[in-house]
């Protein structure tokens, strides 16, 4: 909008507008939002020190439309008596319109110390007399910058008051740190105000990157922006002193990827000044006391302080905005800064001090049944065998029920050994925790200290020390591949365990339904995930139900059954949707990333994708090697899209986690080798395959399929499909029919319905070749009737080199549910070429940058986005901006626009 101009004469040197500082970041985005206030009565503009807002304030008044004028009245602590406060409100006034508010001045003017004087009736005559000057059609907007350093109860009420009869033509803009305690709900309600607060202020992405720039610093990286914004918090103050104290260092290049730190040069000089030295002492001992905590409430800090004036100590705190930043909406968690927490623990007198309000957290929490918190607090306080009795005391079904291992390894790695094998109960939960970590020989070895507690001291007690060893040995020997010492240890277990181990027999189960399935006896496997779902809801605990359902959709997948496999595993979503959403679930995980894989058998890519990203986020932060599920339907959704690079990156990116874990090689080599090989056949790279294929087939076929990992159990079985995808890519055309065929019969015996159908699309392919047509539409109307469960990724390669004969193949079936939806699903090849071409104009989105795209169009903010991919908000926004670098465009309805034209987006 065009600048307005007015004389210098009109003003007094105390309604001087500062200008915006030097090396300001202008923030046409809060302008835009500061213009739709000009309606109403009042912007108010409330964060801590820092976070600039008489800058932006001075940005916006420069950026008025041409009919408003401005005038900007600073306070201070004098301006707390209201009498002065309204002889400069009409000065500032009378600045503007000269014939304004006279007779009220002179009445203001007259009042004495010792006497009280009438603002309501002197205020209600003065906007009556200045109202008559006032012009609506060119409206004045009074700038009260600091109004926190003259707040009082009187001047909150006579302003107050001044609000409730505001003439039209003036508009309030009052910016503070602290909330005035005014009465704002009437004008909320008509839409009267427009708040801005320390959430608005905050730096964004784009606008930290625009200052590291002009700082010099052009070649970061989008982690290292991350992290600076992530520390910082888009403090503005923050990041300026950060940067200004960084110019004189030598060793910038580290500074910048550790971030910003609160307890370090100016930043701390300047929270020492601005924040700390103002306030009460009572405050600044709070302060310092409940700094040592991640969270806090006010039982909490109450406990922490041995006092019970928190609630007051909070309500002052937000009243004051001190950097305190709420965690849920009902107001009861908070945290404070992160730079201003710095500072804080900074100030502790000494480590024993900490230690010991430490420890008072820990006992907090333990007593309101937190156990991840009391244990990291014990642990914190440096008290390991206190930390040891709250792990051994807390339910270990409920442990092996979440399976967040990474949690559990890092509180192993703070428990000295001699605490660690000091009772059978702790030695037990940590082999689970190494063996569900895939570190079998550290849970090896860890093992062997329970043999210290041998005899047990009764017979039932030796027994139920041996069933739970039994358990462990199953685990261990699964994850070596040796499915039958697996299969008889964790048989035993389960006749033995004793009956109150739910969690280990549980588990047992488990493995012994993945080994049935790895030999064939899908019987066998549905009727023990039958047991284990039964057992599950006799328990009557959600974590066991979902995943024993879990369990039970692997093999209905395996029987073709997708509909009722995806059915089940949102029944068992659904079990756990109360859990909260700031902590991580292992079985949460694995039935989001499974979803997902469900929907890419399902053929609805685009959903796949979202929930395959979402489910691996949560189970990296679990440590939960069945992320392997995920990345590896990941790389088969981006093979069919064309996208080999991106495949090959997903399957890069799982190998990466799994040597950063230290998980043995069983787990995950053959079933990524054999995702390679698939994709090496597609390009054609027949000299990568074929040697590969040869290894895997020699070691994974039908006659040894013990040696699978449990996250493929089929592996021997899709090893032969790529086998004869080989021979056929080779010439060997017959042996593939011979390979193929062999295969179906197996299929059809153990009740494998995805491999028999997978199969006959493929023998369908080979006959189409060689010109027999009828026996292709024989084996086409097989493998449709096995899809009536809802399994049609296996149609792929039919679609991919024969998409015209199979549409009219299908249009014959049009009446065929599963016809239907394939006939929908296909593309049209002209379209489908136009899209290619244009696509290649465009550098390829990521498949979590797919997944956010899909939330975006489907209408989804970046909040939802966030929550439903379980990534940061600040990681959302970083994924849309680089969305529309990446397609060209500017916004979010562009990018979908785009994205749907390119045939990225259905």
């Amino acid at each position: 909008m065009p600048k307005r101009t007015v004389s210098s004469q009109a003003f007094t040197e105390h309604f001087y507008q500062p200008p915006v500082p030097a090396g300001y970041i202008a923030r046409p985005r809060l302008c835009q939002y500061l213009n739709t206030g000009l309606l109403g009565r009042l912007i108010l503009v409330c964060a801590p020190a820092g976070f600039g807002k008489s800058a932006l304030i001075s940005e916006f008044c420069q950026q008025l439309p041409t009919d408003w004028r401005s005038v900007w009245l600073p306070l201070s602590a004098r301006d707390s008596d209201p009498g002065r406060f309204f002889e400069r409100f009409l000065n500032a006034v009378h600045s503007v319109f000269p014939d304004a508010g006279e007779q009220a001045q002179a009445i203001l003017k007259t009042r004495q110390s010792h006497q009280a004087f009438p603002y309501d009736a002197w205020l209600n005559d003065a906007l009556d007399e200045i109202s008559s000057d006032l012009n609506p059609n060119s409206p004045l907007l009074l700038v009260l910058d600091d109004y926190h350093l003259a707040q009082s109860e009187v001047l909150d009420r006579n302003v107050q008051h001044l609000l409730n009869h505001l003439p039209a033509g003036l508009l309030l803009l009052v910016t503070s740190r602290q909330r005035p305690n005014w009465h704002l709900a009437r004008w909320r309600l008509s839409e009267q105000i427009l708040e801005i607060s320390e959430q608005d202020l905050r730096f964004k992405p784009e606008e930290l990157q625009t200052l590291l720039i002009e700082q010099g610093h052009t070649q970061l990286s989008t982690s290292v922006i991350d992290n600076i914004l992530s520390r910082s918090e888009g403090w503005v103050a923050g990041l300026r002193l950060w940067l200004l104290a960084l110019s004189g260092r030598g060793d910038n290049e580290y500074a910048l990827l550790t971030g910003p730190h609160g307890g370090q040069g100016l930043i701390r000089e300047y929270l020492l000044e601005e924040i700390i030295a103002q306030q009460p002492e009572a405050i600044k001992r709070f302060l310092t006391t409940t700094a040592t905590l991640e969270r806090f409430n006010v039982g909490l800090c109450d406990a922490l302080r041995e006092s019970n004036d928190s609630a007051q100590m909070l309500e002052y705190l937000l009243a004051h905005q001190v950097f305190l930043v709420p965690l849920d909406e009902q107001g009861v968690w908070y945290r404070y800064h992160h730079l201003f927490s710095d500072l804080l623990r900074a100030q502790l007198d000494s480590s024993a001090d900490t230690r010991q309000l430490h420890a008072r957290a820990s006992a907090w929490f333990a007593e309101h049944g937190m156990l991840n918190e009391a244990v990291e607090y014990a642990l914190l306080a440096e008290q390991p065998t206190v930390a040891a009795q709250l792990v051994q005391g807390s339910a270990e079904e409920l442990i092996l029920a979440e399976q967040n291992i990474s949690m559990l390894l890092r509180w192993k790695m703070d428990l000295p050994d001699t605490v660690l094998i000091s009772t059978p109960r702790l030695i037990i939960l940590y082999c689970w925790a190494l063996g569900l970590a895939c570190q079998l020989d550290a849970a090896d070895e860890l093992l062997t200290q329970l043999a210290k507690f041998l005899p047990a001291p009764s017979p039932e007690e030796q027994q139920g020390l041996l069933a739970q060893w039994q358990a462990l040995q199953g685990l261990l020997a699964r994850g070596r591949g040796d499915a039958q010492l697996a299969w008889q240890y964790c048989s035993d277990a389960v006749l033995n365990l004793p009956v109150e181990r739910h969690g280990q027999r549980q588990i047992c189960l488990s493995i012994l339904g993945n080994i049935a399935i790895l030999r064939g006896d899908i019987l066998q496997a549905r009727q023990l995930t039958r047991d284990n779902v039964e057992l599950a809801q006799r328990v009557g605990c959600k974590l066991y139900s979902a995943l024993a359902l879990y369990d039970r959709a692997r093999v209905l997948q395996v029987r073709g059954q997708i509909h009722r496999a995806l059915a089940m595993v949102r029944e068992a979503l659904q079990l756990l949707a109360d859990l909260p959403r700031e902590r991580d679930y292992a079985v949460r995980a694995r039935l989001t990333m499974y979803e997902g894989y469900l929907l890419g058998m399902r053929g609805q890519i685009q959903e796949a994708r979202v929930k395959l990203c979402a489910g691996i986020s949560e189970a990296q932060a679990c440590r939960d090697a069945s992320l392997l599920i995920g990345y590896r339907m990941q790389a088969v959704l981006e093979g069919m899209s064309g996208r080999e690079a991106e495949a090959f990156e997903q399957l890069a990116e799982a190998e990466r986690i799994m040597h950063t874990w230290d998980v043995p090689s069983i787990y995950y080599l053959a079933m990524l080798t054999l995702s390679k090989c698939e994709l090496w056949l597609q390009q054609g790279q027949l000299e990568l395959a074929q040697p590969w294929l040869e290894r895997l087939s020699a070691t994974y076929n039908v006659q040894q399929m013990d040696k699978a990992s449990e996250f493929h159990p089929q592996l021997a079985l899709y090893v032969e499909l790529q086998m004869a995808a080989l021979e056929c890519a080779t010439g060997q055309v017959a042996s593939a029919e011979q390979r193929l065929a062999g295969l179906i019969a197996y299929a059809q015996q153990y009740d494998c319905v995805v491999i028999e159908q997978t199969a006959r699309v493929r023998l369908c392919v080979i006959l189409l070749e060689q010109g027999a047509t009828v026996r292709a539409v024989n084996e086409l109307q097989k493998a449709l009737g096995l899809a009536q469960g809802g399994a049609v990724l296996a149609f792929q390669p039919l679609i991919a080199v024969h998409v015209q004969w199979f549409r009219q193949q299908l249009n014959l079936r049009s009446s065929d549910q599963v016809a239907g939806e394939l006939l929908m699903a296909l593309p049209e090849s002209i379209e489908s070429h136009m899209s290619a071409a244009l696509l290649g104009q465009y550098e390829a989105l990521s498949a979590r940058e797919l997944a956010v795209l899909q939330l975006i169009a489907q209408g989804c903010s970046n909040q939802e986005v966030s929550d439903k991919l379980f990534i940061s908000l600040h990681t959302v926004k970083t994924h849309a901006r680089n969305i529309n670098l990446k397609l060209g465009v500017e916004r979010r309805t562009q990018a979908v626009a785009r994205a749907q034209a390119l045939g990225v987006l259905s």
